[in-house]
């Protein structure tokens, strides 16, 4: 029987299988919370047993309670913002659990992009040009287009948002004043507007570092090749770089998560141009990142020490990892695509150019690369791959 005992509350995506899949594979008994049936996580072999709880309210807390007195587990992990602030707002309420993610106040300073930025400017990052705009007036301050929209703090915004039937964009380019104007109407009834900022050429560079007690005891990066959806969002088919790249970068990231006082896994992301060979801060994902299945491949399995580290106190030591995998999230790769293909209008950025031809015959072409992994299939742990692929089939029936 497993020694060791971990809730994970968000089981339903890549991630969560992911490390699933790492604690699993180590004896560590896994007991994960998704929020549906479906959830590729409940599927995996390596689940010791596995719940369904759609919700964060006071159910989840009971819940969790419920599996931490009959099965004596000690620890919770999960992957989310939303469950991270969550939890630690309710952290009185699940006495017996330790809370393996950030606390409420290092999660402020990362949620939060303009004091996450304070931090990477004090660090020597460079940061893209921003303006906060009081109201509409203030557009007469924006000089060079294209620009992007942010919101400062989603996660604050999105109820608002969400009460007057506004949808959530991550991002949204303008390309002149009238386009900016007509965006930010939009949210003259929220009482706030998103950040307005500059647009930064180049490809997504990421570099995952695991603090401990202010040391790095864990390094990985890669680059994003495709993302979902084109103009920007997460990747749908990434590299591993190797250690020996983007060393000074590496050092200042490393030196942002000091100053933030950070502890547990993170995400520094850039734009990365390499005509230019400029890289620019965009933003700390404090939590576990949606390419963590390629860090998984590739050999450096963040999950796992995390765990060693802030469960067990027993650091584990990083051996390094294989640079130049490639790993594919096939439904949102193959969703790029099509759209590039035949729905080119849709894509936002219009600073991007892509082959229709090339990228289908790209999606061909990277299924048949030797060695290229994949974010949910695995030949040892099969199940989920297949329940998700069912999924995407029936999808339409449904």
């Amino acid at each position: 029987m497993a020694t060791h005992k971990v809730i994970v509350v968000g089981i339903d995506t890549p991630i969560g299988l992911t490390i699933v899949r790492e604690l699993g594979e180590r004896g560590v008994e896994v007991h994960g919370i998704a929020n549906n049936r479906q959830a590729v996580g409940l599927y995996s072999r390596h689940l010791h047993k596995g719940y369904v709880y759609r919700g964060r309210d006071k159910g989840l807390l009971d819940l969790l309670n419920r599996i931490a007195a009959g099965t004596g587990a000690r620890f919770l992990m999960t992957i989310s913002e939303s469950n991270i602030v969550f939890l630690n707002e309710h952290a009185a309420e699940i006495p017996t659990l330790e809370r393996l993610f950030p606390d409420r106040e290092r999660m402020r300073r990362v949620l939060d992009k303009e004091t996450a930025a304070g931090f990477a400017r004090r660090a020597g990052i460079a940061v893209p040009e921003t303006i906060v705009l009081p109201d509409l007036a203030g557009i007469d301050r924006v000089e060079r287009y294209p620009v992007v929209l942010k919101w400062g703090e989603p996660g604050a915004v999105l109820p608002r948002l969400s009460e007057l039937k506004i949808p959530f964009l991550k991002s949204e380019y303008c390309y002149d004043a009238s386009e900016l104007r007509r965006a930010l109407s939009r949210y003259e009834a929220v009482g706030t507007f998103p950040l307005v900022q500059e647009y930064c050429d180049g490809y997504g560079l990421g570099q995952m570092i695991l603090m401990h007690k202010g040391e790095p005891i864990l390094l990985f990066q890669h680059r994003r090749i495709h993302e979902w959806p084109p103009e920007g969002g997460f990747s749908s088919l990434c590299e591993s770089v190797g250690i020996e790249e983007h060393r000074a970068l590496r050092e200042r990231s490393i030196e942002l998560l000091r100053l933030m006082e950070w502890e547990g896994p993170a995400m520094v992301e850039y734009r990365y141009d390499p005509k230019t060979d400029r890289a620019t801060f965009l933003e700390v994902n404090g939590r576990f990142w949606g390419s963590l299945p390629l860090a998984y491949h590739a050999g450096a399995h963040f999950a796992w020490a995390t765990y060693a580290a802030m469960a067990l106190g027993e650091p584990a030591r990083d051996t390094g990892y294989r640079s130049g995998l490639r790993c594919r999230y096939f439904i949102p790769d193959l969703k790029r695509a099509l759209l590039i293909a035949f729905r080119p209008e849709r894509i936002q950025n219009r600073m991007l150019r892509f082959s229709r031809v090339g990228a289908l015959a790209g999606l061909l072409l990277d299924s048949l690369r030797p060695g290229t992994k994949h974010y949910i299939f695995s030949f040892r742990d099969p199940l989920p791959w297949l329940l998700d692929g069912l999924m995407a089939v029936t999808k339409p029936f449904r």
